[in-house]
């Protein structure tokens, strides 16, 4: 009965904190976050970029001025997929969501970045997987904003490069200015550095939103996203290399 009336009293009184370092009690952990309805829908992006979602509205960004899982169509040839873009005084902020463990090192500059994973007996082994720079990764991705209108082009931009997950950043350095590298538990510090700067000028901030808000409906079409799927493999050329 006590065990019965321990486990009881452990289930109703279940405190955990997320990533963001918000404690929450609750019957259990809530999987989807009901606020983010009005922004996104669960099967759009990954579970870290909800939980990104979750910690801009805490943080008091209204829910209209995010925008989630976009897709900017370049020409024929090209379109650009960005996670989060948020509206602000300030300008825009782009987000770029990474989950990885281990340790990361990396250089603004340097092409590419390096994950290491230890493993086996007391971690006495470790194995390096290098990856695209997400800072360059996310300049692409402000580029490509930018081409989209000429008050896009005098707007103030800010890059944001979230690790969530278990990982180090171990050895990042080199960060070009108006660029943050964060864990995802120090967002607020890295808005509030962006919120000390000087105000934006708009020029016609309906073009702003409704070129924002297109972005994110080809983000939810099927066709646009099969077609930029198509096209990142085209790009790679995998098929066309025969081992």
């Amino acid at each position: 009965m006590r065990r019965l009336i321990g486990f009881l009293s452990g289930l109703f009184q279940n405190k955990y904190e997320n990533a963001y370092g918000r404690v929450v009690w609750n019957v259990r952990r809530p999987k989807y976050d009901e606020r983010l309805d009005e922004i996104t829908s669960p099967e759009r992006g990954t579970q870290s970029e909800r939980d990104l979602i979750s910690a801009l509205l805490d943080y008091g960004i209204s829910p209209k001025a995010i925008f989630h899982d976009l897709i900017l169509k370049n020409g024929k040839e090209k379109s650009t997929q960005i996670d989060i873009v948020v509206a602000t005084k300030v300008g825009l902020i782009v987000f770029e969501v990474k989950d990885y463990s281990g340790w990361i090192f990396g250089k603004g500059k340097q092409n590419k970045w390096v994950q290491v994973l230890s493993y086996g007996y007391r971690y006495r082994r470790s194995k390096k997987y290098p990856f695209y720079n997400p800072v360059l990764q996310n300049e692409s991705h402000i580029k490509a904003l930018q081409r989209q209108s000429k008050q896009f082009k005098n707007l103030p931009f800010y890059s944001v490069i979230i690790f969530a997950g278990d990982c180090e950043l171990r050895d990042v350095s080199f960060i070009p200015k108006g660029t943050f590298v964060a864990k995802d538990y120090r967002l607020n510090e890295v808005l509030d550095a962006i919120f000390e700067n000087e105000d934006a000028e708009y020029t016609d901030k309906r073009e702003v939103m409704k070129i924002l808000k297109s972005a994110v409906d080809n983000g939810n079409n099927t066709d646009t996203q099969t077609e930029h799927i198509e096209k990142i493999k085209d790009m790679l050329g995998k098929d066309r290399v025969l081992d």
